[in-house]
This record gives C-alpha cells, structure tokens and sequence, in this order.
C-alpha cells in the first residue's frame, strides 16, 4: 500500500471541490490535478480560476502543484481522489456516468498499491457495489489485494469565503482499517479542524448525503410557512426574526433550492430507498415542495400585477441574479429557470442580469442570453431572486431605478428593508 512519504496524489475533476483539494495538497506533497476540459487546465495554468474559489494567489502557493488534462500524466501517481459530478438528470434520477467514467479512467492507470478515493456526493453503497468493480474490470487488480478504496465525503460551500476546506472537519473512511488509517493520516496532513474516521465505506456516504437531506428539509418547512404567511399577509422575515430570539430556533430562511448539492442529493438517497422496497415520504414531500417554490413566486407576482393594473402579457421583467446561490458564478441546478419557464407562460418579455456568470455557459445549458447591464426605467416589475454582494452595494435606489415609474420590486432574498419592496416571500 502507498506510503506517506512516497505519496503522489492525482485529483480527477477540479471544479468547486476538486480544485481547493489539489491546492492545500499541493503546498504539502507532489500533487497533479487532472480534467478532461483543455481549456480549464488552460486557464488553472495561467492563474485563473473562473469557480472564484481559489485566488490567483492561492494558486501560486502551491508550488508541487502541476495541471493536465492528459491521463498520461498522472499515471506515476499513486493515490487518486475523484471529486467529480454526480448530478441527476431530467426524471431526478442520479447519473453516476460522470463518476463510472473516472473510474475507468483510472483503472486504466492503476497499478499494484495504489489508493482510489471517492469524495462525490453518492447513495450508501455506490463505491463499493458501482466503482470498484469498474476499477477491478478495466485494471485486471484485485480488490483490497492489488489496490485499496476510501470514501471522504466533500463538504465544501461554494462562494463561501469563511468555511473553507482546511477548517472543516473531514468524515474518512476506507475500505480495509489499513486504508482508513492511511486516508485519515492523509487528510489530516491539510485539514485543520480535524478528521472523523468512521467504520466503513457506506456510513461515509450515508452521512454526507443526509447532510443536505437535513437542510432540504429544513428549508422546505419555511417555504412552506411563507407560503401560509403570505395568505395571511404577515411578513414572514419578521416572524422568523421573532422566533429566532429562542435560543434553539434554527436560522433558515425560505427561497429557491438549487444547485448541485441540497437540490440533488435527496434524490440519491430516495432512489437507494426506493431500490430496497422503501418509498420516502418526508423527504420526497419536502423535495416537491422545493421544486414548487418558482412557480409560487410567478403566482404572486402575476397577482400584484394585476391588482397595479399592470398589463401581463408583453410586460418587461428583469431577474436579477441567475447562480443557483448569492456570490456564485455557478448555474448548474439553478431554480431561478423554474421562474423564467413560469413566467414564458404569461408571454412576458424577461431579462436576466447576473454579474458573476458565464453568459456562454448559461445560453450553452439553458438557451437564455443574459444581458450585460439593465436599462434605467424599463421593467414593470424587478426579481431580486440572488443576494449577491454586488447587489446589495449597488444599492436600493440604483435598483428600484431600473423600474418604470410604477413598477414592483419583488424581494426573495430580504436584500433590503421591507418597507422597499413591494413583495417578499
């Protein structure tokens, strides 16, 4: 099995998690970071990362740190860590193709005591039962003889700038005690706050995907209070900061629940239940009362439009905020889509507006032309749907500007007062 001191680490995918891993091992052992997209490496290699999650400054920190996107190149490594995708796909079942891919990448390099590590968001089970016997076809090596597996589940928060990878704690486990001890002792060279070694491989994965399971619960139990405090027109952010002055009250607040981690990973651990005869009930209902939040919104929306007498069909709305959270370029499994597909039902003439976002991406994935700046005194009605930073420094008055003389500023994100907007959820 590999050693420490002779460890040479490849990281498979270096998107949001892969990326800020092959950094902190970078400044401490040889580390190669590997992507199948040329012009990802390309850019890594001249400093820039368009995640916004390491600085170029961080980058040049990490001076055993080499980019490729050839497989060649990481073939001299001896522990792989793939922290690829797992999203799911348009019926909300996971798609493993991603993650069974890189493991056939890798099993086409590996060699006799090299060391694979999962760090993918998957159901309890998917290592050992979906990636193993991959890593075992197309390598000819044996199974906790020839190679060893881990599972150390990612944790990191896109946009967040205060729980980074080193002060989080870091769940690793491994496939025999030999290799969970050596990927804890692995981890615990770049983790600062510390590793938690469990058992076995499938406890790793159930943990991490209850993790947002618990979250997506917990924000569907919101949305779902705003949504009978707008019928009772109570302002439901002003119930919420009353509760919260008890001292065991949880801060969640209602909104849009996307991205690639709370909005998918209940859809993981619902398909292994469903597989083993289980149908989930909570966790399902929260899911669709999640799902249904978009069209909620437009419902109000259209609604006040009416009661200003604003005409619906050919009015002018600007979204702003397109990134499935605030001061994040990142647009996979954005819900703001749910309210752009309501709002082409009204045929209403709408413009996106997102500061931090790669238009191509966005018109690549969802057919939509974000506009570079918004016009002064255009819109019938304004959607603060991401609570960028960039948003909230442009200030109330720049905002409500963009509008027409009589216009609504919808607030979903309690950007501002709520004595300035018209609606909030």
């Amino acid at each position: 099995m590999v050693s420490i001191s002779d460890l040479k680490i490849a990281i498979i995918g270096l998107g949001y998690v892969g990326l800020p891993l092959a950094v902190e091992f970078g400044k401490k052992v040889q580390v190669i970071g590997f992507d199948i997209n040329k012009k990802r490496i390309d850019e890594l290699k001249s400093g820039i990362d368009l995640t916004l999650e390491v600085s170029e400054a961080e980058l040049a920190q990490s001076s055993l740190l080499a980019f490729t996107s050839s497989l060649e190149d990481i073939r001299k490594c001896n522990c792989y860590i793939v922290t690829v995708p797992t999203p799911i796909d348009s019926f909300k079942r996971p798609d493993l193709s991603p993650l069974l891919r890189a493991s056939e990448d890798v099993a086409n390099i590996l060699k006799t005591g090299d060391l694979v590590i999962y760090e993918s968001t998957v159901y309890p089970g998917v290592t050992e039962e979906e990636c193993v016997p991959i890593l075992e076809k197309y390598s000819g090596l044996i199974f906790n003889k020839d190679f060893y597996c881990g599972y150390s589940p990612e944790r990191i928060n896109p946009g967040d700038k205060e729980h980074r990878l080193s002060n989080i704690k870091k769940v690793v486990s491994g496939s025999t005690p030999e290799a969970a001890s050596l990927i804890n002792a692995i981890y615990k060279m770049i983790i600062k706050a510390g590793t938690h070694k469990v058992e076995n491989i499938k406890i790793a994965e159930a943990a991490k995907v209850i993790e947002n399971t618990q979250r997506d619960l917990n924000i569907a139990l919101i949305n779902e209070l705003s949504i009978i405090f707008n019928k009772l027109k109570i302002d439901t952010e002003s119930v919420l900061i009353a509760a919260g002055t008890k001292w065991n009250f949880l801060p969640f607040r209602p909104g849009l629940v996307g991205g690639h981690c709370i909005g998918v990973d209940p859809y993981y651990l619902t398909h292994k239940a469903q597989a083993i005869g289980y149908y989930p009930q909570i966790i399902l209902a929260g899911r669709r009362l999640n799902d249904g939040m978009g069209s909620f919104v437009v419902s109000n929306l259209i609604k006040k439009m009416i009661k200003e007498s604003i005409k619906i069909e050919g009015a002018k709305i600007l979204i702003m905020g397109f990134a499935f959270k605030e001061n994040c370029p990142d647009v996979r499994n954005t819900r703001v889509i749910d309210i752009v597909d309501e709002l082409k039902e009204y045929n209403i003439n709408i413009e996106i507006y997102d500061p931090l976002i790669d238009k191509k991406e966005v018109q690549k994935i969802y057919g939509i032309n974000a506009i570079q700046s918004p016009k002064v005194n255009y819109y019938d009605a304004i959607i603060l749907a991401v609570a960028h930073s960039e948003f909230l420094n442009l200030g109330y008055e720049a905002i409500r500007n963009f509008g027409k003389d009589s216009n609504i500023l919808y607030d979903l994100k309690y950007l501002f007062d709520k004595s300035k907007s018209d609606l909030r959820l």
